[in-house]
C-alpha cells in the first residue's frame, strides 16, 4: 500500500466526501472541456474517485498542499481549483481533463499535469476510456507552453504507446518517476 493512501481523508473538516460532487467547490468547466459531454454528479464523483486511486499509485502529489492531486477538488479552500471532466462528444472512449491550479503562477502545473496525464493513460484498463487527454486552464501564466508540451505527450502516445520521451530539455520528464 502507498505511504499517501492515509491522505484519503474524506471526513476531514474542510474537505468534501469523495462520493460526492460540489458544484461550487470544483472549477467552472474551462475552454478544453467546450466541446464535451462534461462530467457532474456520479459520473464525475466515480471518476473522481478511481483518479484519487491511480494518483496514489503512481504518486502524482501535491508537495504544496501536501496531499494526493485528487484531493485539491475537495479542499474547501479552493473551490475554483482542480480537475473537471468532459467525454469527447465524436469518441465517447476519449476523456478530457482540464486542471484549474490555485494561483495562475502555480510552480507545479507542469509536472502536476504531466503526472497526471501519465498515470491515467500508464492505468487506462483501470478505466473506461481508451485515452485521458490532459490541459491546465488557460489562467495559468505559462499554460500555452504547458498545453504544447501535453499535446506533444499525447501524440506520442497515441502513436507509439509509449508515455515517455525521448529526453531532451524538460525537466519534469526525466524528475518525476511516473
Amino acid at each position: 500500500m502507498s505511504l499517501l493512501s492515509g491522505l484519503r481523508g474524506g471526513s476531514d473538516v474542510g474537505f468534501d466526501s469523495y462520493g460526492t460532487f460540489v458544484p461550487e467547490r470544483n472549477p467552472d468547466p474551462g475552454p478544453f472541456l467546450s466541446e464535451t459531454a462534461v462530467l457532474t454528479g456520479d459520473d464525475h464523483a466515480t471518476f473522481h474517485r478511481l483518479t484519487m486511486d491511480l494518483f496514489d499509485e503512481r504518486g502524482v502529489y501535491d508537495m504544496t498542499f501536501g496531499y494526493n492531486l485528487a484531493r485539491l477538488n475537495l479542499d474547501h479552500r479552493h473551490p475554483d481549483a482542480g480537475f473537471r471532466y468532459g467525454r469527447e462528444t465524436d469518441d465517447s472512449s476519449v476523456l478530457r481533463a482540464e486542471f484549474t491550479p490555485t494561483t495562475e503562477f502555480c510552480p507545479q502545473s507542469d509536472t502536476l499535469t504531466v503526472g497526471a496525464f501519465r498515470a491515467w493513460n500508464g492505468l487506462s484498463d483501470r478505466h473506461e476510456y481508451d485515452r485521458v487527454r490532459v490541459r491546465v486552464s488557460p489562467n495559468h501564466h505559462q499554460s500555452a507552453s504547458i498545453n504544447d508540451k501535453l499535446q506533444q505527450l499525447e501524440t506520442r502516445y497515441r502513436q507509439t504507446g509509449e508515455l515517455q520521451t525521448d529526453g531532451g530539455d524538460e525537466a519534469s520528464d526525466d524528475s518525476v518517476p511516473f
